[in-house]
């Protein structure tokens, strides 16, 4: 009788790991932790559900040998969905405790499953890191764009993005100054365009570009860096000075907008440096 022998490799047995521990976080959490409709119990079960449906597609895809058939480049999509994976976890295992833990009762089924999401989610959140580390390129090896330094920064540049516009949209903190309409227009375009350079490596689209990928990625990071330059000064000066301040606001929200804008900013300046090091230094 012929027997089916799957390959094992340290790779598969942290993904299996990283299927299992979304799996019981979403699980547990929906079954009977009570969560309420609507914000941040949907966004914490989403992290985690498609965590788990991203890590259970690229499982079957390797374990059946479809890589090839695949219509995205294998050598992309898979640490791609680990870097956001293990970025959603880890936003989902800061969120969960302080929304619906802190404020819980002490005793009781429903603290005892919303505890057992959360460590459930920060295993995850290790997981996925360690399968980053497993995968990302090392130096000498030919690797995906999206395997290097620069491309994962990229991610961190969409999800820390993504951070930015539920912060400032609820309640809406950036239409009071002309100023501030330019800091969300700097957040929106360079969104758009570090998204573009992700969809267009795990595509395998870059030869659509007009002009060199290479070059593409330089313009592209040096006009980042300038344009967050100027929100980093900006969006803290029109936020709290008060000649600038209409009415009363959550400062919580717009410190960490502000913190957030720095951190992007010296994300996409070490990007820049990375990329110029590629680019240059290589020729």
């Amino acid at each position: 009788m012929p027997l089916i022998v799957f390959p094992t490799s340290q790779l598969l047995w942290v993904r299996v790991a990283a299927l299992l521990f979304t799996c019981v976080a979403f699980s547990v959490a929906a079954h009977g932790a009570l969560l309420p409709h609507g914000g941040m119990a949907d966004w914490c079960i989403f992290c985690w559900a498609f965590s788990f449906a991203c890590t259970l597609l690229i499982l079957l895809v390797e374990q059946f040998g479809l890589q090839a058939r695949a219509p995205v480049s294998w050598s992309n999509f898979p640490i791609t969905v680990a870097c956001y994976g293990a970025l959603l976890c880890l936003s989902a295992s800061i969120i969960f405790p302080v929304f619906f833990l802190k404020d819980s009762p002490r005793h009781g089924d429903v603290r005892d499953h919303r505890i057992t999401s959360t460590v459930f989610s920060c295993l995850a959140t290790v997981a996925y890191m360690w399968e980053v580390s497993l995968s990302k390129a090392r130096p000498g090896e030919v690797a995906g764009y999206m395997a290097t330094a620069p491309g994962l920064m990229k991610v961190c540049q969409t999800f820390v993005a993504c951070l930015i516009f539920i912060l400032v949209s609820d309640p809406v903190s950036y239409n009071q100054h002309a100023a501030l309409k330019w800091c969300m227009a700097v957040y929106c375009i360079c969104f758009i365009l570090s998204m573009a350079v992700v969809v267009l490596c795990v595509g395998e689209c870059t030869g659509c570009l007009p002009i060199p990928f290479s070059k593409f990625l330089s313009a592209y990071g040096l006009l980042a860096v300038i344009m967050y330059l100027t929100a980093t000064i900006i969006w803290p000066v029109f936020q709290f000075d008060k000649q600038y301040r209409v009415g009363y606001r959550d400062s919580r929200n717009l410190i960490a907008v502000s913190v957030l804008t720095a951190l992007n900013f010296l994300l996409y300046l070490a990007d820049l440096a990375y990329t110029a090091r590629l680019v240059f230094v290589s020729v």
